[in-house]
């Protein structure tokens, strides 16, 4: 007499696999860490960022010294010497004399200098201020970067997880397959092809496990650098919370005109095209003159051997013009030079426009073009939940196989896994498109934060 074994229901399956997916998620969210918490960590401990903020405040500082080349100038100087003289000369006999004599001597001088016309200063402090301007976008790139970077190794490490979640639990569905085949090949109902199949998924399942729980150490790794902590627990996905909206407005070209302005990228190479004009200005500039207002005062004290024992004071007060004639051609090649390091930050910046109109359109289309893949993905989640279903009523009236059980819930993991992965890619791709044009700030991560759960 034949006897199948009743095998477990879909909503049995569910269940446990339902159970083993809470089990996990309460394992990682106690005290989990979300993706603010993160991004308020990696703000104060990422050392890019530190390096950048550092940077910075190094190049904020070329503008007060460019502006004090403009300023007057006071300098003062000081000296005592001890003067020993040595002196051979012929006496009234025609007789060499030698004669020692020491004597002090000493000078103090005061000298203030107001440029008044200095072309390649001015240029110098232009130059200066747009050399800030590329230091504040750089900056601020590396802030939207590092939203970017925390974002990116937060919903890969999540995403880990989840995959290491439906590993487990395609790992338990094959355990039950694998136990039910035996048990219906001992009972003569059951044939070895439907133990083999079960017996080659489940050791599959095992690698899968392996490599997927090296993906979870690898990827919370990376994040435990960027916020410099540990980190055991993190956040999960809500699905009901996740909002699936186009971005708005809902327009690429507009997208793209607001990168073209606002990119930190764009700011910092045009700022690098400014300081290549200034500094080409500056190098022509060696070709005009110079003048300076200097007001000088002098005390001196036996200023020659003649005068040992005199003392002068001098107070002057003029104009300085220093005119350049011929430098052997140096000006003229600095000028050359200068032009053509112009044309190469222009062209930079040309290029840059055409890469940030690319990634625009690379990270808009993956919000809008992941909204309905991921309905599309529900829906198919959907059918293959009905596959299984159909397939598990199928094998108890005797028209399946374990096989077809197999392939049916392998279909259903499968498309698990993408719809994971498209609502990662929809998440990331939403924090580039605002860092694209200078919005992922920290309001931008916390709309995103709304859809974890603690």
């Amino acid at each position: 007499m034949r006897h199948n074994r009743k095998p477990s229901t879909p909503c049995q399956t569910l269940r446990h696999v339902a159970v083993g997916c809470t089990l996990l998620v309460l394992s990682l969210s106690a005290s989990a860490m979300d993706l603010l918490q993160a991004y308020q960590a990696a703000q104060q401990y990422d050392a890019t960022l530190l390096a950048a903020r550092a940077g910075a405040n190094a190049e904020r500082e070329r503008l007060p010294q460019a502006k004090a080349q403009l300023l007057p100038s006071l300098n003062a100087s000081y000296s005592r010497n001890t003067n020993r003289l040595v002196t051979v000369a012929p006496n009234f006999l025609g007789q060499e004399q030698t004669t020692f004599n020491a004597y002090p001597s000493g000078s103090q001088n005061l000298t203030l200098r107001q440029p008044l016309y200095r072309p390649q200063l001015i240029e110098q402090y232009r130059q200066a201020q747009a050399q800030v301007n590329d230091a504040e976008a750089l900056l601020q790139q590396e802030e939207q970067g590092l939203a970017v970077r925390v974002s990116g190794a937060y919903f890969e490490a999540m995403l880990t997880h989840e995959q290491l979640a439906l590993v487990l639990a395609q790992k338990a569905a094959y355990t039950t397959q694998l136990d039910s085949a035996r048990k219906s090949l001992l009972a003569g109902s059951g044939t070895r092809t439907d133990v083999d199949e079960a017996q080659a998924r489940f050791d599959m399942s095992l690698a899968q496990e392996i490599e997927a729980r090296q993906n979870v150490t690898y990827t919370l790794q990376q994040l435990e650098m960027l916020v410099n902590q540990p980190i055991d627990k993190l956040a999960t996905l809500n699905v009901a919370q996740l909002d699936l909206t186009p971005p708005q407005p809902n327009s690429l070209e507009e997208w793209t005109a607001r990168a073209l302005r606002s990119n930190p990228q764009m700011q910092s190479l045009a700022a690098r095209v400014e300081i290549a004009r200034e500094e080409s200005r500056r190098a022509n500039s060696g070709h005009y003159p110079t003048l300076d207002a200097v007001a000088q005062w002098s005390d001196s004290k036996s200023e020659s051997t003649s005068n040992t024992g005199s003392q002068y004071t001098n107070s002057s007060v003029g104009l300085q013009l220093n005119l350049p004639i011929f430098s052997g051609g140096a000006v003229t090649s600095q000028v050359r030079q200068t032009l053509a390091s112009l044309q190469r930050a222009e062209h930079t910046l040309e290029a840059g426009r055409r890469d940030l109109q690319i990634r625009v359109y690379k990270e808009f289309r993956g919000v809008t073009e992941n909204i309905p893949k991921i309905k599309a993905l529900e829906q198919a989640l959907r059918s293959a939940d009905q596959v299984v279903l159909s397939s598990k009523k199928s094998f108890q009236a005797g028209s399946r196989t374990v096989v077809d059980i197999l392939n049916a819930e392998s279909q259903r993991v499968s498309v698990l896994r993408d719809l994971a992965q498209a609502r990662y890619i929809y998440l990331i791709s939403s924090i580039r498109l605002l860092a694209l044009v200078g919005a992922a700030d920290m309001d931008a991560v916390q709309v995103v934060n709304r859809s974890l759960q603690n």
